[in-house]
This record gives C-alpha cells, sequence and structure tokens, in this order.
C-alpha cells in the first residue's frame, strides 16, 4: 500500500477525483479545497490557493493511478509525493484492485523505483572515502590471504548506486545520467586505485610485506586477476540478483555484497599487483574489473527492460 500526496489545481480537482474514485485500488480519498498555500508569483501578486488531495493506493493499481497523474499534468515541482505504508489494521476489502498474478508478485511502482534510484544518485565526498577504504580494506586481504577481509571490503563498497543508476539511464535513453554514473565510477575507482597503489607501496618499503605473498603464495589475487567464464558468470547473476532486488524492493547489504565481489576485489589488486611488479596480475585485474562493471551495466539496462515488458504483458499496465 502507499499513501499519495497531491498538489492539485483548482481546475484539475474535479476529473482527478472522478478518476480516483472511480479505481478499485484508490480508498481513504480526502480532497482539502484551497489548502495549500502556493505563495507569490514573480510579479509580487498572490497566486490562488491549491487543493490537497491525499488517498492510499494498493501497489497493483499504483501504476495506473500515477500514469493518470501525469496525464493530468501533475506531478511537477513536488506536486505529488509518495510514502510507502508498511501495514493497515483489519482485513482487506475486496474491492481494493489486488491484481497479483498466480505466481504472487505484485508489479513494481515504477515511479517510486525511478525516484529511489535517482536519490541514491548523488555522490558526496563520503561515497568517494568509502570506495577508496574498501580498496585499503581489499589489499590488506590479498597481501594476507584473507577472504574474510575481501568480504569486509565488498561490505563497505558502495559502487553499485552508481551501477545501477548507469543501467537505468541507459534503459530510459538519459545521457546526463548515464554520463554521470560513467564519471563517478572512473573518477571513484581511480581514487581507489591509487590511495590504495600508495599503501601498498609503503607496505612493501617497510618490508611488512607477508611472507607467502613474498614466496608467491597468493590464493586470492589469484582468484581475482585471472578473468574466465566464471567470471561472466557471477557477474551476469550479480547484475540479475541486484535488478531484480532493486524492482521489488529487497535491497539490503547482502545484495551490495554480491555485486561487490566482481569489483572492489579487483580494482585492490590492480593497486597491490602495480605496488610488486606483478605487471601481469595487474593486466588481469584491470580486465576482470572492467569486464565485470561493464557487464553489471549492461545485463542491469537488460533486465530492467526485459521486468518492464514482463510486467506490462502480466498486468496490461503500461510500464512508462
Amino acid at each position: 500500500m502507499l499513501h499519495i500526496r497531491v498538489v492539485s489545481p483548482p481546475a484539475v480537482t474535479p476529473p482527478l477525483v472522478a478518476q480516483l474514485g472511480a479505481n478499485p485500488g484508490v480508498r481513504n480519498l480526502v480532497v482539502l479545497h484551497s489548502a495549500v498555500a502556493c505563495g507569490r508569483a514573480a510579479s509580487g501578486q498572490a497566486q490562488p490557493s491549491a487543493d490537497a488531495v491525499q488517498f492510499d493506493v494498493t501497489r497493483a493499481a499504483a501504476n495506473t493511478v500515477l500514469r493518470q497523474l501525469r496525464q493530468l499534468g501533475l506531478g511537477r515541482d513536488d506536486s505529488v509525493t509518495l510514502s510507502s505504508v508498511d501495514a493497515t489494521i483489519g482485513e482487506p476489502s475486496p474491492r481494493l484492485g489486488w491484481r497479483s498474478a498466480d505466481h504472487g508478485e505484485r508489479a513494481p511502482v515504477w515511479d517510486l523505483l525511478y525516484a529511489r534510484i535517482a536519490a541514491e544518485a548523488s555522490y558526496p565526498p563520503s561515497f568517494f572515502l568509502l570506495l577508496i577504504a574498501a580498496g585499503l580494506i581489499g589489499a590488506c586481504g590479498i597481501l594476507t590471504g584473507s577472504q574474510i577481509l575481501i568480504v569486509g571490503a565488498m561490505v563497505v563498497g558502495p559502487e553499485y548506486n552508481a551501477i545501477i543508476s548507469v543501467a537505468l539511464g541507459i534503459e530510459r535513453g538519459d545521457r546526463r545520467a548515464v554520463g554521470q554514473g560513467l564519471l563517478v565510477l572512473l573518477i571513484g575507482f581511480s581514487a581507489a586505485i591509487a590511495v590504495t597503489l600508495v599503501f601498498a607501496v609503503f607496505i612493501r618499503a617497510i618490508g611488512h610485506t607477508p611472507e607467502p605473498y613474498l614466496h608467491g603464495v597468493r590464493p586470492v589475487s589469484d582468484l581475482i586477476n585471472s578473468p574466465n567464464l566464471f567470471s561472466v558468470v557471477v557477474a551476469v547473476v550479480a547484475a540479475l540478483v541486484g535488478v531484480v532486488s532493486v524492482t521489488m524492493s529487497r535491497t539490503s547489504t547482502l545484495i551490495g555484497v554480491f555485486v561487490s565481489v566482481t569489483t572492489i576485489p579487483a580494482a585492490a589488486d590492480i593497486a597491490v599487483s602495480i605496488a610488486y611488479q606483478s605487471w601481469r596480475e595487474a593486466r588481469g585485474s584491470a580486465v576482470q574489473l572492467l569486464l565485470n562493471v561493464g557487464l553489471l551495466i549492461i545485463v542491469g539496462a537488460l533486465a530492467l527492460r526485459a521486468q518492464r515488458l514482463i510486467w506490462r504483458r502480466w498486468t496490461g499496465d503500461s510500464a512508462d
């Protein structure tokens, strides 16, 4: 269930209320006439007040309702806000329009999905600091052969927000989102590799490199810098899991860990391999990183489009 609040011009309110009242998935419809003060225009004259329209809607009917709002010219200038209703008391009414398919899944609310991805596609300094921290932890795991530290690096890595933003930008034809996301990934991974390289050079210079790593016993590094068919399989599956989790609102730290398995360790191994002049391993890790990021983005975009088409067929609604 979603709760939606709409700031509606008085002329739009009657057709809006008529459409909402005819939708079986809408309930608890409240209309407050002239309840929203719209301030003053640039000329200094007071603008007429708008109506406040509030209602609850089932997730199954949400895509239809939101499309109707856009057709009425609503949804601009933050005039439509959505919030999730965690639970309701009482038995669901049979008129609520739960159009669940036989498989038990419910269609994603696409506008809510797009808004959530767009909100998370902000990259403050902490984003880059976390990526650098993940690279440093990954370097420690590679040098010591500790898989636990590699998992820790994957937990810290925040790069999936940028990856899914690029995938969504490709799927929707949004060049700005694609360009911004790719630039952030380039700068973020470059910074992580550069700082991790300095760290690895320092560890080598002070003579604190673990003996097994010096003697070529590098199980973690060898696994990372050897891209193969299984690397492709893991990247493709990670992309599919990430997209399904986002669209079904089941994102969690565990999903981020699974996606990061193909990115953060490779970036850390590039830096460590360069510091120890292991050029073949550095090239292999670079190929691994580029291959996996590329697959996460491309497969993610294809999976988003496939889900939209599948849900359009199952529900009869446009996913746009």
